[in-house]
């Protein structure tokens, strides 16, 4: 933290701008105004996400809706950030020596980011805050609370930080380097800090959790088996196991990400080339497999079922009956994004390309789409629990008659 140039490593032009605790800020902020949107349109949809999610805002009318405080808290946040940034570019000017000795600011802000979460600010959503807080707490260890309590909420923050799991890296490697002697923490980011390890397994870390919440999941499906002797109206609960499975292929990714970052390929048996080659074969099974399950599974449009299916008069081609959101272009180009969007991110899951000194703007922007993905993707998973627990009778009827395996708990 000496802020010594020679010592440290030489800063690249973008790194001056916005240095990592910055890069971490604006991205955090951008969660919280992108939260605020998605209840925004929700509800303009007709769309009570707080009753999904099993929140009671303490106090919500029409003309005070509850997205209001959320944009509160996040012009709040955006406002000091500005603020901050402000003034360290006024001190610093894109000296390196600068940049380095005033590290204290950036890391104030994001010491004020989480002051504030905490704080019992009434006027800034301190309801939606604390509940938030309560939400992290429990899946922290990879819990999920039952139908009735608020799983779709806790499902639904799970998710999210998958899409934060780069971030949450980057914000230990900044911690690290605060407390290091040997960096300032607006240094060039030492993805190596703590231990070649350290960084991957925090990647891991929100995968993890939803591993953990799929098979509690399962466990609860076959306790109900059990306890009704072998009826289950969501089947044998063989789709926690696929969710499960599907969080699982991210590890590959990291590990071998790690494993050509820091150690020697020939030491375990292979070549670089096929070490890679291993790597990037988990690449296309993770990211491919996921934007089925976006499709498929959480969005529930017919683009991978059957012909019959997919063709249905009953609705526009590989989508589904029941759409809030008109026009079937909007799911159409959703389905584009998001499959180009997640093979995008899936090279940001990987530690080794923090080896090139022009890639920090690079990792930066793929931070900042995944975050965008996400908040595209929450539209259509909160449109989908809406319509699940609001279909007409009929229509429960005629699911009854569906394949376990497609009935069973879409989360």
């Amino acid at each position: 933290m000496d802020g010594d140039p020679e010592v440290e490593p030489t800063l690249d032009a973008f790194s001056l701008i916005l240095p990592l605790p910055y890069r971490i800020a604006i991205i955090l902020v951008l969660g919280v105004w992108a939260w605020a949107v998605n209840l925004q349109w929700l509800s303009l949809s007709k769309i009570d996400v707080t009753s999904l999610i099993k929140y009671t805002p303490r106090v919500t009318t029409s003309s005070n809706p509850h997205y209001r405080r959320v944009y509160r808290l996040s012009s709040v946040l955006s406002v000091l950030l500005a603020v901050s940034l402000l003034f360290f570019w006024a001190i610093t000017r894109k000296r390196e020596s600068a940049v380095l000795s005033w590290d204290v600011l950036p890391q104030s802000y994001l010491l004020l980011l989480a002051l504030i979460f905490v704080l019992p600010f009434q006027k800034i959503s301190k309801g939606g805050r604390y509940r938030f807080l309560s939400t992290l707490k429990r899946i922290s260890f990879g819990g999920i609370a039952e139908t009735h309590d608020g799983k779709f909420g806790d499902i639904l923050l799970a998710d999210a930080l998958t899409s934060y799991a780069k971030v949450l890296g980057d914000l230990f490697v900044s911690a690290c380097m605060l407390f290091s002697r040997k960096y300032s923490s607006t240094a060039k980011p030492d993805r190596a800090c703590g231990g070649s390890f350290i960084v991957p397994f925090i990647i891991s870390i929100p995968s993890l959790i939803r591993l953990r919440q799929c098979l509690i999941e399962y466990s609860r499906v076959r306790r109900s088996l059990r306890s009704t002797g072998g009826s289950h109206g969501s089947g044998w609960g063989g789709q926690h196991l696929a969710n499960a499975l599907k969080y699982s292929s991210a590890f590959p990714v990291t590990i071998l990400s790690a494993l050509q970052r820091g150690s020697d390929s020939y030491k375990l048996g292979m070549s670089e080339v096929t070490l890679f080659r291993l790597w990037l074969a988990f690449v296309f099974l993770n990211s491919f497999y996921s934007f089925y399950w976006d499709v498929a599974k959480d969005w529930d449009l017919t683009l991978f079922s059957n012909s019959r299916e997919r063709n249905s008069p009953e609705h526009a081609w590989a989508l589904r009956p029941n759409l809030y959101f008109h026009d079937p272009r909007v799911y159409y180009s959703a389905t584009v994004v998001d499959l180009f969007l997640r093979c995008t991110w899936s090279l940001k899951l990987s530690p080794h390309l923090d080896h090139f000194n022009d890639l920090e703007g690079g990792i930066f922007l793929m931070e900042l789409l995944e975050v965008l993905r996400r908040w595209m993707w929450i539209f259509f998973r909160v449109e989908t629990e809406w319509i699940r627990i609001n279909r007409a009778p009929d229509e429960l009827l005629l699911g009854a008659y569906r394949s376990e395996f497609e009935l069973d708990g879409q989360d």
